[in-house]
């Protein structure tokens, strides 16, 4: 069975405008919008509108750990997994919708819970709050990265408003952060409907295809000037210990092309509930071709000297005129745009905390005092965790092995292993089987050999 031959949900209970529905089932994910104890009139997103903020919630920062990814696997391997990735996320997303389509559920979450009851919701949104707030902090290191500089391996790389202005006390890196969270990401974050932010999810993306444009044209010009060496083709694989750290990549790749948590989000404002499977094929497209360019170019500009974040590497003479203002420019827009994709993943990580929070009340929309209070509250956590946590790798290993696997690939497997309402192939859960093998498999590796590495690195300097 195919999304296509369910019947659509009804608009005019998807919408609202007559009568207050209440589904039990999906509290974290309102399909409505109320204000004043009314509701405001609201026709219904763009095909267009819906595949930009599907593709923000997919291209975020996982972009820019992508290159290391190549450095890990080498381009054939890397490029080949980015694809599989995509096709695998596909084919999860169908089947959340397929079931959701049958069972009626309007939000992930109630799927969970038909699915497996009240636990089941409670794991998914756990594993929503532990992912985003994960993704969100990331974003915000990327930013200090950008704007702050970093220190890597004991060398610091300078950040654009050190190389502007030089070091002074308003450019480090709390204070930038504490500037950019109350100047720009709380007025993004109090936007109620998801579809108000389409604009900035398309402004988000422009900014993207900037820093990919840029990035290509400087590794072509280089390339064609004799000074890029051939990148790897395949890992480097020497003993047990380099094979194993192939896993590690994993958690990034898995954390990449996660936006199951707002797939209900954007489906249940479409103006037209049936482009839902055309709007998540477009933007998995759209993002797989991004990523693969990105991680090609910046693997090819950089070789093994690419960082965690390939951001930072922006930060030397590249070796071809106008390098200080390219490098100006690569960093400015893909800080610009992670601040444009931060509100997006923001929404259903403040909707999932409310349903944990306050189950049993009214629409998050039409409570101001509760929506300012978790709104507040969690822009306060990821700007302490953006300050604590040293590595974007760091902070992908951990959410990508343990909440973002499961929100892409072992719920939906799980749901569907399930089959609450008999409509599941024995492909469907052959799939199934194979996603939760691979997912748990290849997790554990990675999360064996990052501990095994940090044991190692913690133990060197004694021995």
């Amino acid at each position: 069975m195919t999304i296509g031959s369910v019947t659509p949900k009804d608009k005019n209970s998807r919408r609202g405008r007559s009568k207050k529905v209440v589904d039990e089932k999906s509290p974290l994910l309102p399909t409505r919008q109320e204000e004043d104890d009314g509701f405001v009139e609201f026709n219904g997103a763009s095909f267009t509108g819906a595949v930009f903020n599907l593709s923000t919630t997919i291209v975020g920062a996982g972009i820019m750990a992508l290159p290391a990814t190549m450095k890990v696997l080498g381009l054939v391997l890397g490029i080949g997994l980015i694809i599989f990735m995509a096709f695998l996320t596909d084919a999860s997303i169908e089947l959340l919708l397929r079931f959701s389509r049958v069972g009626k559920s309007t939000s992930y979450g109630g799927l969970m819970g038909e699915a497996f009851g009240k636990i089941g919701r409670i794991l998914l949104q756990v594993c929503v709050l532990i992912n985003n707030i994960g993704v969100l902090i990331v974003y915000m290191i990327i930013i200090g990265d950008v704007l702050s500089g970093t220190s890597s391996s004991g060398v610091h790389h300078a950040g654009v408003l050190e190389g502007w202005f030089g070091e002074h006390w308003w450019n480090g890196r709390t204070f930038v952060l504490l500037v950019t969270t109350v100047g720009v990401f709380s007025p993004l974050a109090c936007f109620k409907r998801i579809d108000s932010l389409s604009f900035t999810s398309a402004l988000s993306v422009a900014l993207a295809v900037v820093f990919l444009v840029i990035t290509v044209g400087i590794s072509i010009v280089k390339l064609i000037s004799g000074g890029i060496e051939m990148p790897r083709l395949l890992p480097d694989v020497t003993d047990l210990t380099s094979a194993l750290n192939l896993f590690t990549v994993v958690p990034v790749l898995v954390t990449a092309y996660i936006c199951h948590y707002n797939v209900h989000s954007i489906d249940n404002e479409l103006e037209d509930s049936t482009q839902i499977q055309g709007v998540v094929r477009t933007s998995l497209g759209l993002c797989s071709s991004v990523y693969i360019l990105t991680s090609f170019f910046g693997f090819l500009l950089f070789g093994d000297a690419t960082l965690d974040d390939v951001l930072a590497n922006f930060d030397a003479d590249l070796g071809i005129p106008y390098s200080s203002l390219l490098n100006d420019a690569v960093r400015v827009s893909y800080a610009a745009h992670l601040m444009l994709v931060f509100p997006v993943i923001f929404y259903p990580l403040r909707l999932n905390l409310d349903g944990l929070c306050f189950p049993s009340a009214r629409p998050l929309a039409s409570s101001n005092s509760r929506f300012a209070f978790i709104t507040s509250g969690l822009l306060i956590v990821i700007f302490l965790g953006a300050n604590f946590i040293p590595s974007i790798w760091d902070a992908f290993q951990f959410t990508g092995a343990t909440a973002a696997v499961c929100l892409g690939f072992i719920f939906p497997a799980a749901i569907t292993l399930r089959d609450h309402h008999n409509i599941a192939t024995k492909r469907d859960k052959i799939l199934c089987i194979f996603m939760i093998v691979l997912a748990v498999f290849s997790n554990l590796v990675a999360i064996y050999s990052d501990a095994y590495a940090l044991f190692k690195r913690n133990a060197s300097p004694t021995q």
